[in-house]
C-alpha cells in the first residue's frame, strides 16, 4: 500500500517541478515541439493531468481504504474532467485574448488620434491612436502634404507602407 502512495507522491512532485520548468522555459520548449500540429500536444494539459491524477491518487490512497484500481480509475476520470474544464474555461479564452490584441493596418483607417511629433509639410511626424485595447503610435504624414502641429487632433485617412496619412479633424478646423 505504501509503495503505491510513493508512486503518486513522486508523480505529484514530478508534475509540479515539470510544470514550473515549463512555465519558465515555455517559449523555448514550444519551439522544440513546433513540428507537431496544433491541438495534438499541449504540455500544459498533459502536466496538469499528471498533477491532478497524482494528487487525487495520493489523497485517496492515504485517506481511504478503497481498492487501488478504483482509486486509479476515479482519479483518472476526475483529472480528465478537471483538465477539460481548465482547457475550456482558462486556456482557450486566454489564447483568444492574445489574438484579439492584434490589429491590421486597415483597422486603423478612420481612427482618431493626436499628433505627438509635429508633421512638417512634405515630411513625417508621429501620431498616437487611442482605443479600448490601448494606444498605437504610428509614423504619420499629412494627407494633403499639409503641416500639422503638435497636439492637433487628427483622423487617419489611409495607411501605405506602414505610414499613416492623416488629416486634421474638422472639429479642430472650425475653431
Amino acid at each position: 500500500m505504501e509503495n503505491i502512495e510513493q508512486i503518486y507522491l513522486y508523480g505529484l512532485i514530478a508534475g509540479g517541478v515539470l510544470t514550473l520548468v515549463y512555465i519558465l522555459l515555455s517559449d523555448m520548449l514550444d519551439g522544440l515541439f513546433e513540428f507537431i500540429p496544433d491541438g495534438w500536444f499541449n504540455p500544459t494539459l498533459i502536466l496538469s493531468f499528471v498533477t491532478f491524477l497524482s494528487a487525487g491518487g495520493y489523497l485517496l490512497e492515504t485517506l481511504t481504504s478503497i481498492n487501488s484500481i478504483i482509486i486509479l480509475v476515479s482519479s483518472a476520470l476526475l483529472s480528465l474532467l478537471l483538465v477539460m474544464l481548465l482547457n475550456i474555461f482558462v486556456l482557450i479564452p486566454l489564447s483568444n485574448a492574445e489574438e484579439s490584441n492584434a490589429y491590421t493596418e486597415d483597422d486603423l483607417i478612420g481612427r482618431a488620434g493626436q499628433v505627438i511629433v509635429s508633421i512638417p509639410k512634405d515630411g513625417f511626424g508621429e501620431v498616437i491612436l487611442h482605443d479600448t485595447g490601448g494606444a498605437v503610435s504610428k509614423t504619420a504624414k499629412g494627407f494633403d502634404e499639409e503641416e500639422i502641429p503638435y497636439g492637433k487632433d487628427i483622423l487617419v485617412i489611409d495607411i501605405k507602407e506602414g505610414v499613416a496619412y492623416v488629416s486634421v479633424k474638422e472639429d479642430d478646423l472650425l475653431f
